[in-house]
């Protein structure tokens, strides 16, 4: 692997990456509208020769996939960038502010397509040379949730053929020139709880003609926090929060109903498994002893994303090479969540974070924040990471 000639090749293209990233900031797209942005991205992928071009899934014209193939057939390695925005109004003031009232590129993934789409243009330029085949996967709705875009481009084989993937994050937080990296559990699973606890209506002034369900959600709120401090492990990671509670419409009087919500975020995928049959075990415990019914709904959303250490090993040779080993930095895992993980649950794979902080530049502003920056600097680096990291796949696992 020329790593020379691929950072040489990252750098060529580095205004046109900047151009493609302001573009994509200005004229943002919630998740599966991203209509503008696919089209824009598969026009570019259609004038520098790429294959197998499909643009829309989920019965949407969002999301684009390409493939490229080199000297020979040999394996296939996807790359992914998300291109989603969030419903946020931007209170940053640059030329290519967004132009969508209360939609903004809050976290990044205009940056991650206009990388990808740097990436499109280095290994176009190496096809020759390419010792097998890549992917580019330009993903919607990362930020969507229970629909977020990953599993569906999988449902609809955009993993097919796959032998691994990668992928990058820019990260605020991080300094601008480090590589951020973690082997195993890189970030958290991301679930939602919903409780429904139903008691009996009555006034105010007479609480034993009623069932008073406030008192039962009030105890499940404080109690079900034991699942916690008392039922994880020490030494593993776990957070649940109430995000949310509704009950009753006037002081005098006794609601029928309380509802809770909340999320739950841990970094081990059997704790997450029994986190909605300990929670469920507490609510209806209390609702029991306080005679009310309850209702507890579990809700998946993203899995832990766990990165495969083969992958990681990978990621650690060709920064060391591109930047030298200073620019890598270990991170303890973080409690965001990526839907990357479900493309990790079906192949080997390894997202790692592309610091971008330095707050001479305002671009260490937290991530879904009104004030957030991409440091366009660090674009180039990522370019070329992306790149020869799929190229070092392709060569090791041809060995």
């Amino acid at each position: 692997m020329n790593t020379e000639k691929i950072h040489a090749l990252a750098s060529e293209v580095e205004q046109k990456v900047i151009d493609f990233r302001h573009d994509f900031h200005a004229h943002p797209e919630l998740p599966w509208k991203e209509e503008e942005t696919s089209k824009k991205i598969e026009s570019v992928l259609i004038d520098l020769g790429y294959e197998n071009i499909r643009r829309g899934f989920y019965g949407t014209g969002s999301g684009v996939i390409a493939d490229i193939t080199g000297k020979e057939d040999g394996p296939l390695i996807a790359i992914r960038a998300d291109i989603d925005a969030l419903p946020l109004q931007e209170a940053v003031d640059d030329p290519w502010k967004s132009t969508c009232d209360g939609v903004m590129h809050a976290c990044g993934h205009d940056a991650h397509a206009a990388i990808l789409l740097g990436v499109a243009h280095v290994l176009a330029a190496l096809k020759e040379e390419l010792p097998g085949r890549v992917r580019l996967v330009f993903q919607p709705a990362e930020e969507a949730g229970v629909n977020s875009g990953a599993p569906m481009l999988i449902k609809e084989d955009a993993l097919a053929g796959v032998d691994a993937i990668c992928g990058l994050h820019v990260w605020s937080t991080l300094e601008a020139g480090k590589i951020g990296f973690r082997s195993g559990p890189m970030m958290a699973s991301a679930d939602i709880w919903e409780i429904e606890v139903k008691g009996r209506g009555g006034h105010g002034s007479r609480p034993h003609e009623a069932i008073d369900p406030t008192i039962a959600a009030a105890t499940i709120i404080t109690t079900i926090q034991t699942v916690v401090s008392r039922e994880i492990d020490p030494l593993e990671t776990a957070v649940l929060s109430v995000g949310k509670i509704e009950s009753g419409t006037a002081a005098n009087i006794i609601p029928e109903t309380a509802r809770i919500q909340g999320n739950v975020r841990t970094t081990n995928p059997q704790v997450r498994e029994s986190m909605g049959g300990r929670i469920s075990r507490i609510a209806e415990g209390i609702a029991a002893a306080l005679r009310c019914e309850v209702k507890v709904d579990f809700i998946p959303i993203y899995p832990v994303t766990v990165n495969d250490a083969a992958m990681v090993g990978l990621l650690r040779e060709t920064t060391g090479e591109l930047l030298g080993e200073k620019a890598l930095e270990e991170l303890p895992i973080v409690m965001g969540s990526e839907d990357f993980s479900f493309y990790q649950q079906k192949v080997p794979g390894v997202l790692f974070f592309l610091g971008m902080g330095d707050p001479s530049k305002g671009t260490d502003a937290q991530h879904h924040s009104p004030n957030f920056r991409t440091n366009d600097s660090v674009l180039t680096n990522g370019v070329a990471l992306l790149s020869s990291l799929a190229w070092r796949f392709l060569e090791t696992f041809n060995r």
